[in-house]
C-alpha cells in the first residue's frame, strides 16, 4: 500500500481561497467566538416564498432521475423568461440552454467543451477562483490579464488581445464581475468578441450576478454576451440560480449557448453523470414567476449594503474602490502577507469576543505575489454588521503590527 500515490493533478490541486480559513473560523465559533463570514458569497436575504413553497409542494412517489440537459419545461421557461423579466433583446431559444448542476457545473462543461490539455485561457485578474481551479483539473494554462483599482478594474480589451498564443482556446470573464463588482458595457462585450472572432476563440462569459448592477434606473441589469449578434458561434454564458434568488443550496445552473456543437458536448458530459438534481428544477421553475419588483429591492438592499461597508472601511482608514456590481469588495489592506493576516484575525484576534473571516486575494491572481496585500469581502449581511465588521477589521489592523513583528 505504500507505494500507492495520488496523481500529479490531484496532489497539486489548489485549495479554495475561499474556503481556506474554514476550519480555523470553525474553530473559534466553536469556543464560543461571534465568527462574521465575509469570505464566503452566501447572501443573508431569504430565499423568496415560492422557491420553498416548490419543495414542500413536491410529492411524487418516486425521485426520478430528470432528463440530463433538464426538464424541457424548465428550459423553456428560463428561455422565456430571458426575453421577459431577463430584458434580452435577443431570443433564447429552449434548445440553447443545458440545466447543470449549479453554475460551477455549467462552466466546467463549458471549458472542457472548448479546450483540451495544453490548451490555454485567458482570464482577467482578479478573478473567480473556480477559473483556475477547473483549468488544472482540465490540464490547461490560466493566462492572466491584469486588472487595478486605479483604473477602476477596466477590463483591457487591448492587453486581453496581446496575451493570445496559438495555444489560447477561450476567454474566460464574469460581469458583474467577482471578486471586483467591475459591469463590462455592451461596447466592452462586443470589442471582445471581435477579438475572439478575428483569433478563433470561445467566449465564456460568467453572468450568474446579472441583475446585481448599482448603476441606471430600477430595474437595470448588467449587459449580456447574448445580445451581441456577432458573438452567436462563439458565446457560452454561465447562469445560475444561486445569488439571483438567495438560493446557493438548490445547486441549480445553467449554460446557454447558440452553438449547436458546445451544447451537444455539454450534454454528454451531462449524460456522464445522468442528469441535474429534480425537485431543484421544480424550485427555479417556481422562481421564475418572481416578479420584476422583487428583484428590484433585493438590488435596493445589496446596495445600501455595499455603501455602508465602503463608508465604514473608509472610516477605518482604507482606501476602497466601490464596486458596480455583484456583492464583493477587493480591499488593499496596510499588511505586507494578507494570507497570514486573515489567519491571525479569525484564529487569534477578538474585539469583544467577535472577529471576522476574509478570504485573501492573493489566491485570485495567476500572477506571483499579485495580490499579496489585498483580501475580498463580501457584503451579504446586514448592514450593521457590516459596519461592526469593518470596525473589528480597523481594530486587527492597529493590533497586527505589535502581534506579528515584520521581519528584520
Amino acid at each position: 500500500m505504500t507505494n500507492i500515490t495520488l496523481s500529479t493533478r490531484g496532489a497539486t490541486a489548489p485549495a479554495s481561497p475561499i474556503r481556506a480559513l474554514a476550519a480555523l473560523a470553525r474553530a473559534q465559533a466553536d469556543a464560543g467566538v461571534t465568527v462574521h463570514y465575509l469570505n464566503i458569497g452566501q447572501p443573508d436575504v431569504a430565499t423568496p416564498e415560492p422557491i420553498v413553497q416548490a419543495y414542500r409542494d413536491f410529492d411524487d412517489t418516486v425521485l426520478a432521475y430528470a432528463p440530463s440537459d433538464g426538464y424541457p419545461a424548465l428550459r423553456t421557461k428560463l428561455a422565456a423568461w430571458y426575453t421577459g423579466v431577463g430584458g434580452l433583446s435577443r431570443t433564447v431559444h429552449a434548445d440553447d440552454i443545458v440545466v447543470t448542476t449549479g453554475g460551477s457545473e455549467a462552466l466546467l462543461f463549458a471549458m472542457t467543451a472548448v479546450t483540451d490539455p495544453g490548451d490555454a485561457i485567458i482570464v482577467c485578474e482578479p478573478y473567480y477562483t473556480n477559473y483556475s481551479g477547473y483549468a488544472h483539473m482540465l490540464g490547461i494554462d490560466t493566462v492572466p490579464v491584469t486588472s487595478t483599482a486605479a483604473c477602476d478594474w477596466q477590463v483591457d480589451a487591448a492587453a486581453i488581445e496581446a496575451a493570445i498564443t496559438p495555444k489560447t482556446k477561450a476567454i474566460v470573464l464574469p460581469t458583474p464581475g467577482n471578486p471586483t463588482g467591475r459591469v463590462l458595457t455592451h461596447e466592452e462585450l462586443a470589442a471582445i468578441t471581435d477579438i475572439c472572432v478575428r483569433h478563433g476563440l470561445f467566449f465564456i462569459c460568467d453572468e450568474v450576478y446579472r441583475e446585481l448592477v448599482y448603476k441606471g434606473p430600477r430595474g437595470s441589469r448588467a449587459p449580456s454576451l447574448l445580445d451581441v449578434e456577432a458573438a452567436d458561434e462563439l458565446a457560452i454564458v454561465i447562469d445560475s440560480a444561486s445569488k439571483r434568488w438567495s438560493a446557493c443550496g438548490a445547486r441549480m445552473g445553467w449554460l446557454v449557448t447558440r452553438n449547436t456543437q458546445v451544447r451537444e458536448a455539454s450534454l454528454r458530459f451531462g449524460q456522464a453523470r445522468l442528469s441535474p438534481a429534480t425537485v431543484d428544477q421544480y424550485a427555479v421553475q417556481a422562481a421564475l414567476d418572481i416578479p420584476a419588483d422583487w428583484y428590484d429591492d433585493m438590488v435596493d438592499e445589496y446596495r445600501h449594503r455595499r455603501d455602508v461597508l465602503v463608508q465604514a472601511l473608509r472610516d477605518e482608514g482604507l482606501d476602497v474602490t466601490t464596486p458596480h456590481g455583484a456583492f464583493y469588495l477587493a480591499v488593499p489592506l496596510p499588511v505586507e502577507d494578507a494570507d497570514a493576516f486573515c489567519r491571525w484575525l479569525v484564529s487569534e484576534f477578538t474585539l469583544d469576543n467577535e472577529t471576522v473571516c476574509l478570504a485573501p486575494l492573493s489566491g485570485f491572481y495567476a500572477t506571483d505575489g499579485a495580490g499579496r496585500n489585498e483580501v475580498r469581502m463580501t457584503y451579504v449581511l446586514n448592514a450593521p454588521t457590516l459596519k461592526r465588521c469593518a470596525q473589528i477589521l480597523g481594530a486587527a489592523l492597529q493590533a497586527w503590527p505589535a502581534a506579528t513583528p515584520a521581519p528584520a
